[in-house]
């Protein structure tokens, strides 16, 4: 037996004293489902013991709580639109300590360069960072991205310490009817977690998504869809982004139906970084789920352990011998009020004068545009048109056929029937779609954006071709991002030249661009129901239904 192993279990038996000491606290325990007052002894990382111990440092912890870092169950960290580890930084100062990231932005945009990119920029990250490998890329074969991914490209990052499986299987359609090129993914990385994206799947082809060894899912929006998920062995993720927010509807049949919770947890899926730092991250999941009625304690499992579970994290998700040393401390339980954090046995705080490390040069130059001409941004109006209309709170969209404001046989945008168009940025195809969409709104202006899931073309949306026209013309400038303009003029731009996706500006800056951006958007009238940019970003999604627009034309999803 070496040394050290003979040190931690003399402190873990009381014969020594540990480093550091929680004193006196009221400790959730995740596994018992209750408050134990005791002690909680640190060594380097790692929690040695938890009841009566001394050691060399002492933190009084009395009418304090201690409960285990937070997880974050699913997020695409790129849609913070932040450099990787800054994110983590801001979450973490929030409670959360553990992020199961999916990086299918940045593979979409740069391939395995994107990815890769992900890996490394959180490295060194104040949090535990665990990655999915993106499952596809493209999303869809009717989508136009920047790289394509086959089972032996995936198979690369199979035994990666920090990979914990196939990320979000998007097309689950294919899967359940054997498609061989996605069951070649799934078999790479057999013996690993495989989560999933099934939405509104009928029960026969749940069973066979489920069947096909598919674990978890993120994308319900009802209590029954929910229901139907737990019923069928799967872990449900409860997602609460900026754009799509399921918490309400699924915490409140969970209480009101007493149903059981321990294959429930909570993801952010996309979140702007401007709302982590107002209203907290998986934090706020909690506080929130907490005033819908569910039980404090039952919340931070849900935070906690069910997703640590859910990936075979066994030193994560808990406050017990062995596990690594993630908690935080609490001056509330029931508000969720957080007094610090700590990561591996070290208090979380801000990162002072933080420096961007320098980014290869290839993925800030993704912004590649064919010749275009004001004729392509037109639509010729027929007697009945298909008519993309925004639904407040979801990304979700559904379809009417319309007949649309036209002059000389062309559609003419207004406030009502915004124009929304995509120009393919990868390989400079010259593919430009253009749609008309409802519900958004926006008057005197367009709004543009790179990032636009999942294949991150450049989309636009207005209701007159000169502002649509100087947003593009914006975004080839300075490398992709979003921007706003009115009157032919830019008011705000918001650059993200990591692959269009991410800034390598502080979080400071992202942040007031953000805001000032949405002002702006909200001076133009843009629907108050939505997030003016995550809305618009999820409007080329080919595998949410109901319709969509792509480089190539409005897309029908159900067909």
């Amino acid at each position: 037996m070496n040394q050290k192993l003979t040190s931690l279990l003399e402190i873990a038996r009381g014969e020594k004293k540990a480093q550091l000491v929680f004193k006196n606290a009221r400790v959730v325990n995740v596994y018992s489902a209750e408050i134990v007052e005791c002690d909680v002894a640190v060594e380097g990382d790692k929690i040695v013991g938890v009841g009566s111990f001394s050691g060399e440092r002492e933190i009084d912890c009395t009418d304090k709580y201690l409960c285990p870092g937070l997880i974050d169950a699913h997020l695409h960290l790129e849609s913070t639109m932040v450099y990787p580890s800054q994110l983590v930084e801001q979450a973490s100062l929030t409670g959360t300590t553990t992020f199961i990231v999916d990086p299918h932005e940045a593979g979409n945009v740069a391939g395995k360069a994107g990815i890769d990119f992900i890996i490394d920029a959180t490295e060194n990250a104040p949090g535990n960072v665990y990655v999915m490998v993106p499952s596809c890329v493209p999303a869809s074969p009717y989508d136009d991205n920047g790289a394509t991914l086959l089972a032996a490209d995936l198979a690369t990052y199979y035994n990666h310490p920090r990979v914990l499986g196939l990320g979000e299987l998007m097309s689950s359609n294919e899967i359940v009817a054997g498609d061989p090129v996605m069951h070649a993914k799934m078999e790479a990385f057999k013996g690993k977690i495989l989560d999933g994206h099934a939405g509104s799947f009928d029960d026969k082809k749940l069973n066979a998504y489920r069947f096909c060894g598919v674990e978890t899912d993120h994308e319900c929006t009802t209590y029954q869809d929910a229901l139907r998920e737990l019923r069928c062995g799967m872990y449900v993720h409860i997602r609460e982004g900026s754009a799509t927010k399921n918490m309400d509807a699924i915490v409140s049949g969970i209480v009101e139906n007493d149903l059981v919770t321990n294959r429930f947890s909570f993801c952010t899926d996309d979140k702007h970084i401007s709302e982590i730092i107002e209203r907290g991250h998986i934090s706020y999941c909690v506080r929130r789920a907490v005033e819908l009625g569910l039980d404090p304690i039952v919340a931070i499992q849900m935070a906690t352990i069910n997703p640590a579970t859910c990936y075979n994290l066994k030193h994560l998700g808990a406050i017990a011998a062995g596990c690594q040393a993630d908690f935080i401390i609490l001056n509330n339980l029931e508000h969720f009020a957080i007094d610090c954090v700590y990561h591996r046995g070290k208090r979380v705080r801000p990162i002072e004068n933080y420096r961007i490390p320098e980014v290869d040069r290839a993925l800030l130059n993704t912004i590649h545009l064919a010749p275009y001409k004001r004729a392509d941004i037109q639509l010729e109006a027929k007697t009945e048109m298909p008519v993309i209309n925004i639904i407040d709170g979801q990304i979700l969209t559904r379809k009417t056929v319309e007949r649309l404001p036209q002059s000389d046989g062309y559609f003419t945008a207004n406030r009502e029937y915004n124009k929304v168009v995509v120009f393919e940025r990868h390989k400079a195809t010259g593919l430009v779609g253009v749609g008309a969409l409802k519900n958004y709104n926006i008057k005197n202006g367009a709004i543009a954006s790179t990032v636009s899931h999942d294949s991150h073309n450049l989309i636009v949306v207005g209701d007159n071709d000169d502002d649509i026209l100087a947003c593009v013309e914006k975004m080839c400038e300075i490398g992709g991002g979003y921007c706003i303009a009115s009157g032919g003029e830019i008011l705000q731009a918001v650059p993200l030249e990591i692959m269009g996706l991410m800034s390598r500006q502080d979080y400071h800056t992202v942040e007031q661009n953000i805001s000032k951006t949405l002002e702006h958007a909200r001076t133009l009238g843009v629907n108050q129901q939505i997030d003016p940019l995550i809305t618009l970003s999820f409007l080329s999604l080919t595998v949410i239904p109901e319709i969509r627009i792509i480089p190539r034309g409005v897309f029908i999803v159900e067909n």
